[in-house]
């Protein structure tokens, strides 16, 4: 067996068997194959691209590669959940503690702010002394007791992926569903969880720019955990506008903790219940429109909020700003975007502003730059909203002038508005599980 053999086959649109792929992979943690051929192969992939059985054997190779976060400890259902990346998406903290109150055991290990996308971590440690980085043993033990942890993902695990991504970024086959897909899976597969949902963003603002795109990802995906017997939904939300008002680290995570106490925006309220719900589903408690319920009356009670609560207190967080968002450390400049015009908000283009957000100090211009936790934007107007010339649409946060003018040159871009309401925007697309696709 050899590389030049296996990129040939592959570059012919040849189906590559699970022990040509651990070759590859293997050989590549190891040292062994050359990054230029592995390079090759890749794009080759990006070309040809793979089948489920490839895609599955690459996905377990992959978790194969590094730890595995043996969860076995942990007595119930253990529901993961995955976001593609978007803008606003503060989720994370919404559906986690909902599905905790409502009896589910919902570990995760999350990432960082990456381009234009905020980051779980970088949200976390907006909250004084919140410690991500825990031991297997500590996180474990906050699952217990708590229902519920937020980690840092560790570099060891699925080492290959770590290595595979690097190199995909730097030779334009990023955007390769079967690559996607399984780098995805193979993080999810080594984590230990007994189940994941994924939240797949289609839009301007994600990675998936249209919903054909999104599907065929999603579809990809849960075909994975069938064929790995590890139980995978997806629901598709849309993307096109941030979700929420607040885009920045501290602030979505104190709009996160308006919804759990029965307020904030309806965008972000929606989309979060059918995520808990989806989870729920997974776990086993019922039909989706029960799950629904169980997570409203877990916000309706005050439940998630208290398990948002034990598990900052459990990993070292200061809970005063949760309990008044107005005590988390502020930015020093701010700057109101005024409307020029009458008419409807008829573009917020996600990504766009999340550009602005990263502009204020709110994500990284590089993989060294430092965050500032209280930088970012509050949006007072949204998608279809009417206008009057001189009405705020956004409140621009950062540290210094120089922030805030760049960030309010690049918000001017973000929005359009125009004499006539535009259509109605749909949050959420539909959904995929092991029986297929389901219309929402």
């Amino acid at each position: 067996m050899n590389m030049y053999d296996i990129i040939t086959k592959k570059k012919h649109g040849g189906e590559l068997a699970a022990d040509e792929l651990s070759y590859i992979i293997d050989g590549y943690v190891a040292g062994e194959v050359p990054d230029y051929q592995v390079a090759a192969l890749l794009m080759a992939i990006c070309l040809r691209g793979m089948t489920i059985a490839e895609t599955t054997a690459l996905t377990k190779i992959m978790a194969a590669s590094g730890d595995h976060v043996d969860l076995s400890a942990i007595a119930g259902h253990k529901i993961d959940k995955h976001s593609t990346g978007g803008v606003g998406d503060k989720t994370t903290f919404i559906v986690s503690p909902i599905v905790a109150a409502c009896g589910c055991k919902a570990p995760k290990m999350s990432g960082r702010g990456l381009g234009h996308t905020g980051g779980t971590i970088d949200k976390l440690e907006s909250i004084p002394g919140f410690r991500t980085n825990l031991s297997q043993d500590e996180f474990i033990t906050v699952v217990k007791e708590c229902g519920l942890s937020l980690i840092a993902q560790t570099g060891t695990l699925a080492r290959a992926d770590k290595l595979l991504y690097a190199l995909r970024d730097v030779t334009a086959t990023v955007d390769s569903i079967p690559l996607i897909a399984s780098s995805i899976m193979s993080k999810k597969l080594a984590s230990g969880a007994d189940a994941v949902l994924l939240d797949v963003k289609v839009g301007r603002g994600a990675f998936m720019k249209t919903l054909e795109e999104a599907r065929e990802l999603a579809e990809t995906m849960v075909a994975i955990g069938k064929t790995a017997n590890f139980p995978t939904a997806a629901l598709l939300t849309n993307m096109d506008a941030p979700l929420g008002n607040a885009v920045g680290n501290s602030l979505e995570v104190a709009e996160a903790v308006s919804v759990l106490r029965g307020a904030g925006p309806d965008d972000l309220r929606t989309v979060s219940l059918a995520l808990a719900a989806g989870m729920l589903q997974l776990a086993g408690q019922g039909a989706f429109e029960e799950c629904h319920a169980r997570a409203e009356n877990a916000i309706r009670s005050g439940a998630a909020f208290e398990a948002l609560l034990r598990m900052t207190a459990a990993q070292g967080g200061d809970t005063a700003v949760l309990h008044d968002t107005a005590n988390f450390p502020q930015a020093r400049m701010q700057r109101t975007i005024t409307a020029d015009a009458d008419g409807y908000l008829t573009r917020l283009d996600a990504e766009a502003v999340g550009r602005t957000a990263v502009l204020l100090g709110a994500g990284r211009m590089t993989k060294d730059s430092t965050i500032n936790h209280a930088a970012g934007i509050i949006l007072h107007k949204k998608y279809r909203d009417a206008i009057t010339a001189g009405a705020p649409l956004a409140t621009l946060y950062a540290e210094s002038e120089e922030q805030i003018a760049a960030g309010a040159e690049r918000f001017r871009a973000a929005f359009e508005i125009g004499a006539a309401a535009p259509a109605p925007m749909k949050l959420i697309y539909g959904a995929v599980d092991a029986e297929g696709w389901h219309e929402r």
